[in-house]
């Protein structure tokens, strides 16, 4: 559920009306001036109304029979609803979620009328009102409100009456005792998907669901590219972009591996042969020694055996 601060709704003072509340009123109003004035109440009715018998070939009318009523009463009575308790819902849940909440209300008012009604159209946005009512009722409990606009009582007690009386007269209507016109059982239905809406985890919100689809991976590759670790950041623009440009990079970095390792091994080999000399050298000098004696060196005979000398003792 989105909730919004009173202050990002455009609330009119004057007529207490959001913005939501306002155009559902208007749309209303103004389906019922086509019934009467242009295309006539029995053929909205036909094309717009809910019955089991046109389902689903009118399949839309799911979603439009809650903007068609039957009478000049029957609309007002469905818009002093809308009018008393829509407006500070609609604050607490925002215009957008609030307007989805109206119509999940009234596509479940429809689901039930399918569901345990036959025979019988259905119009008039009650389902969807009687929504709004335990939304409002549930949320400010205490609150006095008025029972048909007269009869002053707290909203909980509103809320039990609503649903009593309307769970009792689907009840009676089911066993051929209730009264007809009024669909009852529509009422029951916005009242249930009311509560599951207000109900249902945050968690397991489409919203949420998508968040965690997204932190996915589409698909595993099935033949990666190894990569070597390597001691410093690369950059962004040594990215490889495709398999040809990660593969030049591989071969490329093979190859200055493999030179840094054949310039080892002269490194090596070059300290090898004069490590040699120098011990050759050496070997010459100690036979000199033994045949001519330490005099018989020269200066720079003397500055080798000394640096082998040092290097022999720091080994």
């Amino acid at each position: 559920m989105v909730l919004e601060s009173d202050s990002t709704i455009d609330f009119d003072s004057r007529t207490g009306v959001t913005p939501a509340v306002r155009w559902l009123i208007v749309a209303n109003v103004g389906v019922f001036f086509l019934q009467l004035a242009i295309f006539g109440g029995n053929t909205i009715a036909a094309w717009f109304a809910l019955s089991a018998a046109a389902f689903p070939s009118h399949w839309w009318a799911v979603g439009t029979y809650m903007f068609v009523h039957a009478g000049v009463a029957h609309l007002a009575s469905n818009m002093f609803m809308l009018w008393m308790f829509g407006p500070r819902v609609e604050r607490l849940f925002g215009t957008r979620s609030f307007l989805y909440f109206y119509l999940w209300c009234g596509v479940g008012g429809a689901i039930f009328h399918l569901l345990f009604t036959h025979g019988v159209w259905l119009v008039g946005a009650s389902g969807a009102v009687t929504g709004v009512i335990l939304a409002y009722a549930l949320r400010w409990p205490d609150e006095e409100v008025y029972l048909l606009g007269a009869i002053p009582m707290k909203a909980r007690w509103l809320a039990i009456w609503m649903i009593a009386v309307n769970v009792g007269m689907a009840l009676a209507n089911a066993v051929g005792y209730g009264y007809a016109p009024i669909a009852w059982v529509t009422h029951v239905g916005g009242l249930v998907f009311a509560w599951l809406y207000l109900h249902i985890p945050a968690g397991s919100s489409l919203d949420r669901i998508r968040q965690h689809v997204a932190l996915a991976p589409d698909h595993s590759d099935p033949n990666p590219i190894p990569q070597t670790p390597r001691s410093t950041r690369q950059h962004e623009g040594d990215v490889p972009r495709t398999a040809s440009d990660a593969v030049a990079q591989s071969n490329a970095q093979i190859s200055a591996q493999r030179s840094a390792l054949d310039r080892h091994r002269t490194a090596s080999t070059a300290s090898a042969l004069m490590e040699q000399e120098s011990i050759d050298d050496v070997n010459a000098l100690l036979d000199k020694i033994s045949r001519d004696g330490m005099k018989s060196l020269t200066p720079s005979e003397r500055q080798l055996l000394e640096s082998v000398s040092r290097r022999l003792r720091n080994s």
